[in-house]
């Protein structure tokens, strides 16, 4: 079997576990930017524009945190997922995609079903590219996609597959080592994250279940 049809039946077999999960590959319509698009131009500015506006914050660190959260949901769960499965994981790196934010939210694809790299590779270009355009901390933004990962694994575990020694490999070694703790509870995976993504700065926002601050 190719590396195409090996990356399109893992993304078949974990596209149900949820929409975060679903994966699309293939070009777009024009309303969509390439990956490049991250790094150069007005796209990555305008879509946080468009999320402060949206969340009525006077903070652009809140937005930009709250892009890279919803980036790093839709790009790191059908990675997470296809390691669960024993399947091969899509290159997310930001050449291999397209992307858009409208008000549905943030939304990505795949340009090609290929096989990538680490996590690591795949998103640092991405955190710099956001640190670069407000001052948020990188600290805060691994911190976001940790959280994705142990909300991935939390998923997944929940239809009877065991993540334990998933989590602990993807959890060994940076970006994600010391971004969060897991606790141990029976038949669930609970993660503590060590930041704050923020939300708790919106009108409303409050507390997220992983969150290291106080309960508000």
């Amino acid at each position: 079997m190719s590396e195409f049809a090996r990356v399109l039946a893992t993304l078949r077999q974990i596209r149900g576990l949820s929409p975060f999960f679903a994966l699309d590959v293939g070009r777009p319509d024009d309303s969509w930017h390439d990956g490049e698009a991250l790094f150069q131009g007005a796209a990555l500015p305008d879509a946080l524009d468009r999320i402060t506006a949206r969340y009525r914050t006077g903070e652009r660190r809140v937005a930009a945190s709250l892009f890279f959260l919803g980036y790093t949901a839709r790009v790191l769960s059908p990675v997470v997922a296809a390691r669960a499965v024993d399947g091969v994981a899509p290159d997310i790196r930001p050449g291999n995609l397209w992307w858009r934010y409208t008000p549905e939210g943030l939304q990505v694809r795949l340009k090609d079903p290929v096989a990538g790299v680490g996590i690591g590779e795949s998103l640092e270009p991405v955190v710099e590219a956001v640190h670069a355009v407000t001052p948020v901390a990188r600290g805060l933004l691994w911190g976001n996609a940790g959280s994705n990962v142990a909300g991935a694994l939390r998923t997944i575990s929940r239809g009877g597959v065991d993540c334990a020694a998933l989590a602990d490999e993807l959890f060994a070694d940076p970006p994600l080592k010391g971004t969060g703790e897991f606790i141990p509870f029976p038949g669930e995976v609970v993660f503590r994250r060590r930041s704050c993504c923020l939300y708790y700065r919106l009108d409303g926002g409050g507390t997220c279940g992983d969150c290291p601050l106080p309960r508000r």
